[in-house]
Formats: structure tokens, C-alpha cells, sequence
């Protein structure tokens, strides 16, 4: 088996309204194709960022909440890369939405920091 990259990353959110703002206009991801689906009462709605990676974003009636703190086993968060940590950051804030503080990659050097979605996925900006 020969793998080729990430196709996409599902999320599943609580609000989809919300979230839909989060992650078209805060974070700038293009919208591809949007469906609502009467049979599960649920959105789709198809992202792309600019490297070709889909995010799929769902709702769903009621979903339990995410358990993030303290970390628990499975999938820990999505790693979006930036050319510009610094205005990353200051865009993030100028949304409203706060960064922990920058902190360095011991091993590879790169500066990166963590925000969460209006859900409180973590999400982890890294400066290539």
C-alpha cells in the first residue's frame, strides 16, 4: 500500500451555523458543496484548503460533547499549516478567537500555537 495524503478530516459540530462562519470566514476555507440531509437532520458541508485537503463539516442532532481536557485516546487535533505565524495569530485575535502562546518545536525549530473551534476542537497553527 502506497499512501498519497490526507483526503479530508471530518468534524462534527454542535452548531452549525457557528461553525460554518468559524471555518469559511475566520479561517478562510472554501466552500465546495453544502447538503442538508432530512433523513439524519444533518448538514454537509464540504471545505477545501488551499493545499486540495477537504474538511467535512456535520451536524448532527445532539452529539456528545468532545472529550479534549484532560486529553483523551484517539485523534488529538488538526494541524493547519501558515507561511506567517505572527499574522496568523493576529488574524485569529482580530476574529476574536485566542491562540495559546507561541512555542517552538524543539526538534524541528518551527514556531506553532494552538486555538480551538466554537466546539473546542483544537486546532494547532504551524509555521512552515
Amino acid at each position: 500500500m502506497q499512501l498519497l495524503g490526507t483526503h479530508h478530516v471530518a468534524v462534527i459540530c454542535s452548531d452549525y451555523g457557528r461553525s460554518k462562519r468559524f471555518y469559511t470566514e475566520v479561517l478562510g476555507l472554501e466552500v465546495v458543496s453544502e447538503a442538508y440531509r432530512a433523513a439524519r437532520d444533518s448538514y454537509k458541508l464540504d471545505l477545501r484548503l488551499p493545499d486540495g485537503t477537504l474538511v467535512e463539516l456535520f451536524s448532527f442532532p445532539n452529539p456528545p460533547p468532545r472529550l479534549s481536557y484532560p486529553e483523551a485516546c484517539g485523534l488529538r487535533h488538526l494541524a493547519l499549516a501558515v507561511v506567517d505565524l505572527g499574522a496568523a495569530v493576529a488574524h485569529l485575535e482580530a476574529h476574536g478567537v485566542a491562540a495559546e502562546p507561541v512555542r517552538v518545536d524543539e526538534y524541528t525549530g518551527k514556531r506553532f500555537t494552538f486555538f480551538a473551534d466554537p466546539d473546542g476542537l483544537p486546532l494547532e497553527l504551524y509555521e512552515r
